[in-house]
């Protein structure tokens, strides 16, 4: 996750945080009127937002579990997908 600055401390960035600010560089780049200098920096920000995100949606696939019931009636949990 990437790291904002709040104040004095840093502050992991959420999901949401993360994706809202992907969504404003996609916003800023598509309009175009960046210099080339600014629109490469920010492109470079969005692709770590991204792998970021990325990364915190296969954390939390991985944490999600699903109830199958067995033959016998009882319940096993499996992991999502599986």
């Amino acid at each position: 996750m990437r790291a904002l600055r709040c104040g004095r401390r840093l502050e992991l960035a959420s999901f949401e945080e993360s994706l809202t600010k992907l969504e404003e560089i996609v916003a800023q780049l598509e309009r175009g009127d960046l210099s080339l200098e600014d629109s490469v920096k920010l492109f470079e920000e969005g692709t770590h937002l991204s792998a970021d995100c990325r990364k915190q949606l296969e954390e939390a696939e991985g944490k999600v579990e699903t109830l199958v019931k067995q033959r016998d009636g009882s319940m096993k949990r499996e992991p999502f997908g599986q």
